[in-house]
């Protein structure tokens, strides 16, 4: 049976198998990335990861310039983060231990799902990811205690371009599960606007200028 997997394996590994599924959100430019499990006696393989088929689904090569982990308790909520555009931060996000709720935020002016949401469900057992690109709003909160969570960003974390939108504001209206208990939340979380108030602070990115960024990603990797 190991010697059948390990030929299987092979053939995933040289591309004669399909490796992942990749969907479009309802929130454009977001996806949910869902890799084919190889399971045998031993447990399973997979390859939650695959630069060409993303760069298929999104159209430009992803740069990676730094990983993050967090691990976080049940009922925590971390977002909504986004950073200013250029250069922005695009995630793809991956729970390795336990369960989120991963959510994609429209915070793009001039979108036509602008202050719209789509999530996704992240776990330990269907190990599905999900990429936000530049310009959008993420945030996730912790289904299970010891959630671990891990990021892959297309730039290192800049504290001056780091902005924040309150993932309370009833005006988007998350919908966070039972499961999850009471939502726990940072002060900076908290202290964080609306997504209003920070419209109005021009604090929100536009969609024609993250168009124009997207389009020069795509050159780039021309």
């Amino acid at each position: 049976m190991a010697i059948c997997s390990d030929s299987i394996l092979v053939k995933a590994l040289q591309g004669k198998l399909p490796s992942v599924q990749i969907r479009e959100l309802s929130v454009p430019d977001s996806y949910e990335v869902t890799p084919v499990l190889r399971q045998d006696d031993r447990g399973v393989f997979l390859e939650h990861y695959r630069f060409d088929r993303l760069e298929e689904a999104i159209g430009h090569p992803l740069t990676l310039r730094q990983a993050n982990t967090s691990v976080s308790k049940k009922g925590v909520v971390r977002g909504i983060h986004y950073a200013e555009v250029p250069l922005g931060q695009a995630k793809y996000v991956t729970c390795t231990h336990g369960a989120i709720l991963d959510f994609v935020v429209d915070i793009r002016v001039g979108s036509h799902t602008y202050g719209q949401w789509d999530s996704v469900r992240l776990d330990d057992i269907d190990f599905r990811s999900v990429y936000i690109s530049e310009g959008l709003g993420h945030a996730f909160i912790a289904l299970t205690e010891g959630a671990t969570v891990s990021y892959l960003v297309s730039d290192v974390y800049n504290p001056v371009r780091e902005r924040g939108i309150d993932p309370l504001d009833a005006t988007i209206g998350l919908v966070f599960p039972t499961e999850a208990g009471r939502p726990l939340l940072s002060g900076k979380d908290v202290a964080a606007p609306s997504l209003e108030a920070a419209a109005a602070s021009g604090l929100l990115p536009e969609l024609r200028q993250i168009a124009e960024f997207y389009k020069s990603l795509s050159k780039a990797g021309a």
